[in-house]
């Protein structure tokens, strides 16, 4: 693996939130009066919940405060930037409005407790996505901000993403220059396999490739980025090595029968190439040069991928290098300015 270089921009950060009271100090006061009537003191819907022994590495437990990102991830890998993106389940609830206020709650939790104590981080805007008024009112309300510097939300969602009815999200982001950022994870609305429900969590964790496939081709198709061409998607947590080959099978398919989407009038991988970013943990691959550069030289692009860490989960040990067999140049543009090129709110420098 060639060493992380100084100076790296870290695109996937994970503080955890600690529990459902660390929010309500940001909830109106008839949302934290619902905590207690609906009895919902012990609700805990981290996505990662910090005790279970395959979520968060040993030795970087807890991980649900700013001391803990700051010593574990900041200053022990010498990162300019990072973006931290909580993953807690307010996508989970049904009622809009309360979903909305959750989300709200998780975005002022994430600004207080860490965009405020340390000018290094940056922060995604949680959309309550299943609303597109709530959603386009939290980009209103955050992007004033400038240390929001993309909008998030999960691969496995309600519909499929690129549907009409989310375009204004889309228009607002394009308008914004504010990337939106998928991540791995799942609303549960639908069963994360196009199978129905699986017996284990070994079958879901594999199943968000399918989920990345799907909501990739679902933008492609409906003709997002013909519509708001500048809009850059950034996918997290989606692995690498499955996109070319998806590429191929849906450039294949394109030329059968693009008669039925005229707007798509190029192939799917110039519009990748165009207008999708990648972060490379996990880099599903075997950690050997020729493998790492056959896998480059598939992608096509040398601006595709981007460096994060994914602290703190556990799905790699030791600290996180980059890929086996780049170059200095090719470790500088994955490590940090690919970064800096997709999110054009981040300084080169870490602001004073």
């Amino acid at each position: 693996m060639t060493e992380l270089p100084a100076g790296a921009v870290d695109v996937d950060l994970h503080p955890m939130v600690p529990g459902l009271s660390a929010l309500a100090p940001f909830l109106p006061a008839f949302w934290r009066d619902q905590i207690a009537m609906r009895g919902l003191e012990g609700f805990d819907s981290a996505s990662f919940p910090p005790k279970a022994p395959k979520t968060v590495r040993p030795d970087w437990r807890p991980a649900a405060t700013f001391d803990d990102l700051r010593d574990q991830a900041l200053d022990r890998w010498r990162v300019a930037r990072g973006i931290v993106t909580p993953l807690y389940g307010v996508q989970l609830i049904f009622n809009e409005d309360m979903a909305a206020a959750f989300t709200a709650a998780l975005n002022d939790w994430t600004r207080v407790e860490f965009l405020d104590r340390d000018p290094r981080l940056a922060a995604s805007i949680v959309l309550p996505m299943f609303n597109t008024e709530h959603a386009l009112a939290e980009i209103a309300r955050l992007a004033p901000d400038r240390r929001f510097v993309q909008a998030m939300v999960l691969a496995q969602g309600e519909v499929p993403l690129g549907r009409r009815h989310n375009w204004p999200v889309f228009a607002e982001l394009e308008r914004l220059g504010l990337p939106l950022a998928i991540h791995a994870g799942s609303a549960w609305r639908n069963p994360a396999t196009s199978l129905g429900w699986a017996s284990w969590h070994f079958e879901d964790h594999a199943a968000h490739q399918q989920a990345f496939q799907s909501t990739l081709a679902s933008l492609i198709t409906e003709g997002v980025f013909r519509k708001f061409p500048k809009l850059k998607v950034v996918l997290l947590e989606s692995g690498v090595t499955w996109l070319p080959a998806f590429l191929w099978r849906l450039t294949k398919t394109w030329k059968g029968v693009r008669f039925e989407i005229p707007w798509v009038d190029r192939p799917p991988a110039e519009i990748v190439r165009d207008n999708i970013r990648l972060s490379c943990q996990p880099f599903d691959a075997p950690d050997d040069a020729e493998t790492v550069l056959r896998v480059m030289d598939h992608l096509g692009s040398d601006a595709l991928l981007m460096w994060a860490s994914d602290w703190p989960h556990w799905q790699f040990d030791g600290d996180p290098r980059l890929l086996a067999g780049i170059g200095p140049d090719l470790a500088r543009k994955i490590a940090r300015d690919n970064a800096l090129a997709t999110y054009t709110r981040l300084d080169a420098e870490v602001p004073a």
